[in-house]
C-alpha cells in the first residue's frame, strides 16, 4: 500500500482513466485517482494520487495549470482538435493570408477572465449523461457558458496557419475551446493541433514519469522514490508536533488545544498546519484559531 502522489508523464494514445487502470496493476492496489483529465491525443503531467493521497485529488485539480498548445487556424472541427471531423474550412490560403500582428492581437484579447461555454466532446454531464456520449449519437445539447481565467498567455511562435502558445490558466479551461474561441473572432476558423500539459501546480514535466518507467522502479522495490508524500504538498504550511495525549485526538480525527502541543505556539497565526507526532508521522491539517487557541481538523491523512 503506498500513500501519496507520482506525477506521471502521460504519453498520446492514453487516457486517463487508462494511466489510472495500468498504475493500479503497477502498483497492485485499488485506492488510485488522477486529479485532472487529460485528451487521450494530448501528452504532459497527470498527477496521480494513492491511497491516503486520493485525499488530495480535489486539492490538485483547483491547482492551476499550464500549457503548451498549438493552434491550427482555417478549419472548424467537431472535437474542436484536429482529431475531429472537419466541419467547415476557410478560403484556401486566408489563415495564412492574415497579418501576424493582427493574430497576436486577437490572441492576446483572451487574456483574463472571459466566458467559455464546454465543448460537447467532453466529460461534462447533462441530466445524467456524459457530452461525448451525447455527441457521439450526433447529438448536440446547449450548454451554459462559464467563466473561466486565462492568467498567462504566451505567444511562442507564429508560422501561420499555425500559432504555438503557452497558457496558464484556471480549473476548468478546455484548452481546444479557446483554440476555437479565437478562431472564430479571426473569422477563419481554428482548432488545436496538440497539446502539452507541462505543469499542474507545482508538479513540472521534467519530474514526470512515464508508466514504463513508473513499472521498472516498481519491479526494483524503488518505487517509493517517486512518490511526494501527501504531507510534502503543504511544505509551506507550519509543522506543529502533538503530545502523547494530542497524538490519540488527532488519531480519531478531533479537535487539538494548544496544551495537545509540544511546539510552541507563540509564533503561529490564523492559519492551516501540518500536525505530527514525536516520530515524525503525519496525521493531518488543522486550521488553527489563535483567540480560542484551538485546531479544527481540515484534512486528515491516516
Amino acid at each position: 500500500m503506498y500513500n501519496g502522489i507520482i506525477n506521471v508523464y502521460k504519453e498520446a494514445g492514453y487516457t486517463s482513466h487508462d494511466v489510472v487502470a495500468r498504475l493500479r496493476g503497477i502498483c497492485k492496489m485499488k485506492k488510485i485517482g488522477h486529479t485532472g483529465t487529460l485528451d487521450p491525443e494530448a501528452v504532459g503531467v497527470l498527477p496521480v494520487c494513492l491511497g491516503s493521497g486520493t485525499k488530495l485529488c480535489d486539492l490538485l485539480t483547483d491547482w492551476d495549470k499550464e500549457y503548451i498548445a498549438v493552434l491550427y487556424l482555417g478549419v472548424d472541427t467537431d472535437t474542436q482538435d484536429m482529431t475531429g471531423q472537419v466541419i467547415r474550412k476557410c478560403e484556401p490560403g486566408m489563415a495564412e493570408a492574415l497579418q501576424e500582428e493582427s493574430v497576436r492581437a486577437v490572441i492576446l484579447e483572451f487574456l483574463g477572465e472571459y466566458d467559455q461555454i464546454p465543448p460537447m466532446y467532453s466529460a461534462l454531464k447533462v441530466n445524467g449523461r456524459k457530452l461525448y456520449e451525447l455527441a457521439r449519437e450526433g447529438k448536440e445539447v446547449e450548454r451554459k457558458s462559464r467563466k473561466v481565467l486565462i492568467k498567462e498567455l504566451e505567444i511562442q511562435e507564429v508560422e501561420l496557419p499555425r500559432v504555438k502558445m503557452r497558457v496558464v490558466c484556471s480549473k476548468g479551461t478546455y484548452i481546444r475551446t479557446l483554440c476555437h474561441d479565437i478562431g472564430d473572432r479571426l473569422g477563419c476558423g481554428g482548432a488545436m493541433e496538440s497539446l502539452v500539459r507541462s505543469r499542474v501546480g507545482i508538479f513540472g514535466i521534467k519530474e514526470a514519469h512515464t508508466l514504463k518507467q513508473i513499472e521498472t522502479l516498481c519491479d526494483q522495490n524503488r518505487i517509493t522514490d517517486i512518490i511526494i508524500r501527501p504531507d510534502e504538498i503543504f511544505g509551506k504550511n507550519p509543522a506543529v508536533v502533538v503530545t502523547e495525549h494530542g497524538r490519540k485526538m488527532a488519531e480519531n480525527g478531533n479537535m487539538l488545544r494548544v496544551e495537545d502541543l509540544v511546539t510552541e505556539t507563540d509564533w503561529l497565526d490564523e492559519e492551516q498546519i501540518r500536525v505530527y507526532d514525536g516520530a515524525g508521522k503525519f496525521y493531518g491539517i488543522y486550521q488553527y484559531n489563535k483567540n480560542s487557541a484551538v485546531m479544527k481538523p481540515i484534512k486528515m491523512f491516516l
